[in-house]
């Protein structure tokens, strides 16, 4: 039996068990994927104490952290059912059958990358089409790209991608970007890089592989640009499936939502990161931490016996 089960191996999920572990929690952190979305930023200039950083450097040093703890137990695998028991303690079982038991949670979910649901974008998955730009942009060096977005993920990522391919193409339904503004000064600047804004993308187009987009309209008179590789960046959803299954309350937003200690309308159950509403939808390393951190400490202090504090009225 451990004290606290924290699901999710990337920024929040990390600081969350290193905060357990230094109140003596025996804890136990799994999850499917080292290092989150932590991993596809190729790229961290906000981390504080850190000027410049790789996103798999960072989440590395996170692990390392975590683990350096003997309180801290870390398993790389993924959670399918979540169960409270009568007792009030909770069941959690893993993919390939093992089975863990634990007093409370943390889901440190994350989010999944959004789709787009046009023609050729599963099919040609895998083979030209992909969600992380960052990750993948290696593959097409001196080659000609398309990057879809217009928030932090696709701009940096067109930024990358634009180190190594022949030509950049960011596509973006709007005339004005969501992203940091740090991020569209640096694609600003990169010379490879064609905006061609106010267009949607129709369909992804190929035989064996993909060799274009269909715009809804013309840009500098054809409604295809001819590309190797299409790069999805349109944001993710929160990963809340664990929470529902526990019965945790979701907001309007799709978010699990939690209160100031990053309860959850379940208790025993807590959030933190990407998957909450807890930091104002600002999915940050920084705010991932510092849920993380809110929530170890809101473990600590229900283990303690303050089964109330923090919740808003009316919300169990």
């Amino acid at each position: 039996m451990f004290d606290v089960l924290v699901i999710g191996v990337g920024a929040a999920g990390y600081t969350a068990a290193i905060y357990a572990a230094r109140y003596k929690l025996k804890t136990l952190i799994v999850g499917a994927e080292e290092g989150g979305m932590g991993i596809t930023a190729a790229d961290v200039g906000n981390w504080p104490g850190e000027i410049e950083i790789r996103g798999p450097d960072l989440m590395e040093k996170f692990k390392k952290h975590a683990t350096s703890f003997e309180e801290v137990t870390h398993k790389i695998g993924r959670v399918e059912m979540l169960e409270k028991m009568a007792d009030g303690h909770f069941k959690a079982t893993m993919q390939n059958g093992d089975i863990y038991e634990a007093r409370t949670i943390i889901l440190a979910t994350g989010s999944n990358k959004r789709h787009l649901g046009i023609p050729g974008e599963k099919e040609f998955s895998g083979k030209g089409v992909t969600y992380c730009a960052t990750c993948d942009a290696f593959f097409y060096k001196n080659k000609t790209v398309a990057v879809l977005g217009g928030g932090d993920s696709a701009v940096e990522g067109a930024a990358i991608a634009a180190q190594v391919a022949a030509k950049v193409y960011l596509v973006h339904r709007r005339d004005t970007f969501r992203a940091e503004p740090y991020w569209v000064e640096k694609v600003k600047s990169k010379e490879n890089v064609v905006f061609v804004l106010e267009r949607n993308v129709l369909e992804v187009l190929g035989e064996q592989k993909v060799a274009g987009i269909k715009l809804d309209k013309a840009f500098e008179g054809s409604d295809i640009l001819a590309v190797d590789g299409v790069f999805i960046e349109i944001g993710s959803n929160p990963s809340v499936d664990l929470a529902v299954q526990l019965g945790c309350r979701i907001d309007e937003k799709g978010f699990m939502d939690v209160d100031k200690s990053m309860r959850s309308s379940t208790p025993g159950v807590f959030g933190a990161g990407d998957v909450t509403n807890g930091s104002n939808y600002f999915a940050q390393f920084t705010t991932a931490a510092g849920e993380g951190a809110t929530a170890a400490n809101g473990v600590f202090n229900y283990l303690q016996g303050d089964q109330h504090h923090g919740w808003m009225q009316g919300a169990c």
